[in-house]
């Protein structure tokens, strides 16, 4: 039996390079770098000082200012995320109704700041002095919740929480679900909001850019100065529904969900060999789900985020799997514009990918300027290029076992 066929139909991003699809769109095509100077807390006593911050967030624009007091940033910026989303499908007046609408947020970081906060009042003051409306906020699926009420999404609400790849994941059981019948559309994505918690711990991890001792805060994936990741923040959402679905509707199609894959790797930790695998696997399960040869992908959206080993390693497995024709295939990497956005990297590089193909445009990678003999592909270093685009490879790979990789292509009726 046929598989049903997924498609986007709807898309929203908030981020370091725009709340609007279009600019951020622009801004990656251009090279802009959306790291600035952290202003959101104290930064003063690290050593990394820099991440992809969005400077111009107001969620009154979007949600209005009854009952968001205390929600807390993640959980307002999926939520404005959501809105967006929503009315870029053209799905305001309720053309799914009830449990026909459903949400799958990628979230794993997301309540870890109000965990924090609350259990600091509790032990300072006691228990039956902390606000009980900002309890909410505390649990893992809050930003899901949140933004299924203020969408009225009463049917699916799952939060994914595989860290890295959480988004591309929440993409993969999104569409499941749709072929199964359970909903009719769904809004689908990650999200991150930077906060204090996740700074402090990945700069006392040593694994942030710049905070080693005499080390450069540089963003530069594939780089040979690259040093470790900048951290972003981003709301990325898409609008899936079936092809028979979006037609019935008459809805405007960005592309398609051509195959996905998965694989995870418990022994990642221990050898590089193993991580190597479980990144191969991934992608040649995509591959297979979605039908195609190693000659149909016209471009590579990478994990990369400026890690030392990360980096290189996904450079190895590219030419594993593709062979002589890995150094034909552009390969690039926004998180140098964005920073690693954990939960909602891999729904940004989605709709990067989805533009790719509107636009026949390949964003670049900027901060490119010496290269590393480890990584020895074309990175379409520093200017975007115009391609014929038609079937994207994505990969999510996360330090920590998961390994996912999306194949989105050009709709074809």
């Amino acid at each position: 039996m046929e598989k049903a066929r997924i498609v986007i139909t709807g898309v929203s991003v908030i981020s370091p390079l725009g709340s609007d699809k279009d600019v951020f769109w622009k801004n990656l095509t251009e090279g802009v770098s959306g790291i600035k100077p952290v202003t959101l807390f104290d930064v003063s006593k690290f050593n990394s000082k820099q991440a992809g911050e969005i400077s111009d967030f107001d969620a009154k624009i979007y949600l209005g200012q009854k009952g968001i007091r205390h929600i807390d940033r993640t959980s307002l910026l999926v939520s404005s995320g959501t809105v967006l989303a929503i009315k870029d499908a053209n799905l305001e007046n309720n053309t799914y109704s009830g449990d026909e609408l459903g949400i799958v947020v990628g979230s794993t970081y997301g309540s870890i700041d109000s965990i924090s906060s609350f259990d600091f009042q509790s032990l300072r003051e006691g228990p039956s002095y902390v606000n009980p409306m900002d309890f909410p906020n505390t649990v893992l699926n809050a930003p899901a919740s949140r933004a299924s009420i203020f969408c009225k999404a009463t049917g699916l609400n799952t939060t994914i929480s595989n860290g890295v790849t959480s988004s591309i994941d929440a993409i993969i059981y999104a569409s499941d679900f749709l072929r199964m019948g359970r909903v009719k559309a769904a809004v689908v994505g990650g999200v991150h909001g930077l906060t204090h918690d996740i700074f402090w711990g990945s700069h006392n991890s040593k694994i942030l850019s710049g905070s080693k001792n005499g080390t450069q805060e540089i963003c530069a994936p594939f780089d040979k100065r690259r040093n470790g990741m900048i951290i972003g923040e981003a709301s990325a959402l898409v609008i899936l529904e079936t092809l028979e679905d979006a037609l019935k509707r008459n809805a405007h199609i960005y592309a398609e969900v051509r195959g996905y894959g998965t694989a995870f790797e418990p022994k990642m930790a221990v050898s590089t060999e193993y991580q190597i695998d479980g990144n191969r696997r991934a992608i040649m399960n995509a591959l297979n789900d979605a039908n195609l040869t190693l000659h149909d992908i016209s471009y590579i959206s990478a994990n990369a985020y400026s890690g030392v080993h990360g980096d290189a390693l996904e450079t190895k497995v590219i030419k594993e799997v593709f062979g002589m024709r890995a150094k034909l295939i552009p390969v690039s990497a926004i998180k140098s514009m964005t920073g690693e956005c954990f939960d909602a990297s891999g729904a940004l590089q989605t709709i990067a990918a989805l533009m790719s193909i509107k636009t026949h445009t390949i964003p670049p990678t900027i901060n490119y300027k010496e290269p590393d003999e480890e990584c020895d592909l074309d990175y379409v270093p520093n200017n975007s290029r115009a391609v014929p685009v038609k079937n994207v490879l994505i990969n999510s790979f996360s330090r920590l076992g998961n390994n996912s990789s999306l194949i989105i292509s050009k709709y074809k009726p």
